[in-house]
């Protein structure tokens, strides 16, 4: 679904990695590891567009890669890039609205994720794993088969990081695959990637 050649990547003047090669299946699930400032979450932007890199080729199959990642992924990031000021239902509806969901799919998410009880709140009032998983909620609600996650679990509690990890696998099971960028091991079987490795 996504192949990696030769890539090198640079934040300012310091190179974080290298002719880094990799891909990812269909059914398969990454996990991004290395020290903090090694480039996983600039890895994850520059897979997602918003980065560019200094060498080296993204390719998406037989996809323009503008199309496919307008059509093929989500992006979550570490920070959850919802509005404040909003209730949790209206933020909901946009975010998954803007990434092609309907009402049922909206409805899925929220009970999937138990967000009903959170929806006429400000999302300034909800706490960060509240948040996080109302933002994950545009993952359910507008399928997609890549997901690009960054420290998709950091505030979670024990209950949510095993019910995200059901939500993981069956997206595996459906075929669709996953790149994550953790500290801890992800709650699917996943192939370990090192960032920085052998700098």
């Amino acid at each position: 679904m996504i192949t990696v050649e030769s890539l090198t990547l640079s934040r300012g003047e310091r190179v974080l990695f290298r002719d880094l090669s990799f891909s990812l299946a269909a059914g398969e699930a990454v996990a991004l590891t290395g020290a903090n400032g090694a480039g996983k979450t600039s890895l994850l932007r520059a897979l997602a567009g918003f980065l560019r890199p200094d060498a080296g080729t993204i390719g998406f199959g037989d996809a323009d890669p503008a199309e496919a990642r307008r059509r093929l992924l989500h992006w979550l990031g570490h920070l959850d890039g919802l509005k404040g000021a909003r209730r949790a239902r209206e933020e909901l509806a946009f975010q998954a609205g803007w990434h092609g969901a309907d009402a049922a799919g909206i409805a899925a998410a929220v009970d999937v994720l138990a967000l009903e009880p959170l929806l006429d709140l400000e999302v300034r009032q909800l706490s960060a794993g509240q948040r996080r998983r109302l933002a994950f909620a545009r993952l359910i609600a507008a399928p997609r088969p890549v997901w690009l996650l960054d420290e998709p679990f950091a505030p979670l509690d024990a209950r949510w990081r095993a019910a995200l990890g059901l939500l993981m696998q069956a997206h595996l099971d459906k075929g669709g695959a996953i790149l994550a960028a953790v500290h801890d091991p992800l709650p699917v079987p996943a192939r370990a990637l090192d960032i920085g490795a052998g700098r």
